[in-house]
């Protein structure tokens, strides 16, 4: 091969070169375009969505100023007053903040009474009459004297009643007694579970902060001496226990040859006694 020949080859093998070169650099530079015009789709979408974010949260702050990003809680507590089969259940109410909307508002305590336990419709008429009491029972055909395995699990109302001593606090109080319940063979105690109550609430005027707490509506007398029915707002609430649990002895089985021979003695001995007085003092006429 001549020396013009490599020369010339030398000089293809360059321009091929500085080709692919220059097609390379084009590459990137389209490459790098892309990603440069991605970014900047990202950063107007990324501001779009931030600049949408604070309108909608100014408009929400302007719209419900009462509303606050992080709702109060509503705490119930459960108490068991007195010892023995008669007992008062003492249920309190507070709210998670002062609220001066709540003067303007009821609140209805929808509690569970279970087989275990029964509420004297009569007793309740007698504090309601005192006015030491707001509760009335809604269950109907109650038997008190029935025993735990042959009654049914009851429903009482209690409007409650504000603390005076705490402007967001309510509480009411209800009279429990025990039923009788079978003897056991072995331990001589058994266990009555108390559910958590349903919280109703009325207000006479709308609130924000009634949102946060708000489940459903419920139907229910707007008050105990009025037949007006109300839609009230069933509220959403945070317990102190889960469920209250009560002990109440029980009698054993092995016990009852002893008691039922107890007992036929007393009745024969106070019969007799009955008897024996009757015909000493008694007047009979001819």
């Amino acid at each position: 091969m001549t020396v013009g020949a490599l020369w010339e080859q030398r000089e293809a093998y360059a321009g091929s070169s500085v080709r692919i070169s220059s097609r390379r650099a084009r590459l990137r530079r389209t490459f790098f375009g892309i990603l440069a015009a991605q970014a900047v789709v990202v950063r107007v979408v990324a501001w779009l969505l931030l600049w949408e974010s604070a309108w909608l949260t100014c408009t929400a702050a302007t719209a419900d100023p009462g509303v606050k990003a992080t709702c109060s809680d509503i705490i119930l507590r459960q108490e068991v007053l007195k010892d023995g089969f008669h007992r008062d259940l003492l249920i309190k109410v507070k709210f998670g903040e002062s609220l001066e909307d709540l003067q303007t508002c009821r609140l209805l305590i929808k509690q569970y009474i279970p087989t275990g336990l029964f509420v004297d419709p009569y007793e309740l008429a007698s504090l309601r009459e005192r006015n030491i009491t707001e509760a009335v029972m809604v269950s109907e055909n109650f038997n008190i004297e029935a025993p735990n395995y042959l009654s049914e699990e009851s429903e009482v109302l209690i409007y409650a009643r504000q603390d005076s001593q705490c402007i967001d606090c309510f509480q009411a109080l209800l009279p429990v007694h025990y039923r009788y319940h079978r003897p056991h063979t072995k331990d001589g105690e058994t266990f009555i579970v108390v559910n958590n109550p349903d919280l109703l609430m009325y207000c006479d005027q709308e609130f924000p902060i009634l949102k946060c707490w708000s489940q459903s509506k419920v139907t229910a007398p707007c008050a105990l001496k009025n037949k007006d029915i109300c839609q009230w707002d069933n509220m959403k609430y945070k317990s102190v226990y889960k469920n209250m649990t009560l002990q109440v002895p029980v009698g054993l089985t092995i016990h009852t040859p002893l008691v039922c021979s107890v007992t036929l003695l007393i009745t024969i001995l106070c019969s007799t006694l009955i008897l024996v007085a009757v015909f000493k003092y008694g007047h009979f006429p001819l």
